[in-house]
């Protein structure tokens, strides 16, 4: 079975995990926490950094630290994981959702401002896949009406903007560290900021919020705490970014040359403006008048033992959220048709090119069956 996502732990790792067992340094009081998040942090061109449990805590604590209230609106794509919408849910604030470009997968900026209302006090920002969210005019709308910013940056560890590194825009930032990220952890996320009192938030926040009196609270927190033995594995991943990104995109070129001549399918975008993709997974459309669905297609590829993932269903079409009464009567189309004819295909830092030939040839098979 060729994986569609499988880490590679070929540097320090072992060598970091076995000096936290050495010195009896397992919990989240160990040094390679604080190691994880500074480099983490000049990683990026951030002041600050807060290690904790996954890319959803990250995103938890990031709403958390800047105070959004119960009945606050927070604009943000349809198309992306459910953790982006559940942690606004889950503190009574009301998600506005975007459509997404058929292309890039991220949203149409130019639909932004026309979301805004007297209850938007956000935007979040969530790069999807391999290419960048065009991010400037979007700071230049929170600045024009006084809105935050939250830079989901889960899929885009060592990608930049204009040059600059994804993770280091707007008020608050975070990474997940999940197996098929750049960088793993096995489980873990990251909130960067350039605020101390931000700072100061999501470090109490992710440690149950303890008072100076430890066990008297004057808020509720969570446990959100990074193990020192996650923070050591992230210390050896985040020293081989360069060559991590490198053989991000060595992938899909080959696979970009290898499925050029595939006519029912589009292959993701190469560039943009303003990014270069960085391939976090390998996304694939078919074609609209290509008349099976993504789900049938990665039925089909499953006989050859290639592993697939679908592309994610879109939030205002989430049972949960419609049982709520959320985004009934939105309208978003290619929101729709992404999860209706997309999939990804195995890209995973551990995929060999001789694996990367065994996925085109089941493709070419099961595509012009």
């Amino acid at each position: 079975m060729v994986m569609v996502n499988e880490p590679l732990l070929n540097g320090n790792e072992k060598k970091y995990i076995n000096e936290c067992i050495d010195t009896n340094w397992i919990s989240s009081e160990g040094p390679f926490v604080k190691r994880f998040e500074n480099e983490m942090a000049n990683f990026v061109g951030r002041n600050y950094a807060t290690a904790c449990t996954s890319g959803t805590a990250a995103l938890d604590i990031a709403v958390s630290v800047l105070n959004l209230q119960k009945g606050d609106e927070v604009i943000m794509p349809s198309f992306t994981i459910i953790s982006c919408a559940q942690v606004l849910v889950n503190k009574g604030i009301k998600p506005v959702l975007l459509d997404s470009d058929l292309q890039t997968f991220n949203v149409n900026v130019s639909d932004i401002e026309a979301k805004v209302s007297k209850k938007t006090k956000a935007i979040m920002i969530v790069h999807i896949f391999g290419l960048t969210v065009d991010i400037d005019p979007i700071l230049e709308l929170a600045k024009k009406y006084n809105l935050k910013i939250i830079e989901d940056a889960a899929q885009m560890i060592g990608q930049v903007y204009k040059g600059m590194q994804c993770g280091s825009f707007g008020d608050v930032s975070i990474f997940s560290f999940y197996p098929n990220k750049q960088i793993t952890t096995g489980e873990g996320g990251m909130v960067l900021c350039d605020d101390k009192l931000l700072d100061e938030r999501a470090k109490n926040f992710r440690n149950l919020c303890f008072g100076t009196d430890r066990f008297i609270h004057e808020e509720l927190g969570c446990n959100y705490r990074m193990t020192n033995m996650q923070a050591a594995i992230g210390v050896a991943q985040l020293e081989k970014i360069d060559k991590i990104v490198q053989r991000k995109r060595e992938i899909g070129k080959l696979y970009n040359e290898l499925l050029e001549d595939i006519k029912v399918i589009y292959l993701p975008k190469i560039k943009t403006a303003y990014c270069e993709n960085i391939y976090w997974v390998y996304p694939i459309m078919l074609k609209d008048d290509y008349l099976k669905t993504a789900k049938e297609v990665m039925q089909e590829l499953e006989k050859y033992k290639i592993g697939t993932r679908p592309f994610f269903y879109p939030m205002h079409k989430q049972p949960v959220f419609n049982k709520m009464g959320l985004f009934l009567n939105d309208d978003l189309p290619n929101s729709e048709n992404l999860y209706k004819k997309g999939f990804y295909i195995p890209s995973g830092l551990a995929l060999s090119n001789a694996q990367i030939i065994e996925v085109s040839e089941a493709l070419h098979k099961v595509l012009r069956e």
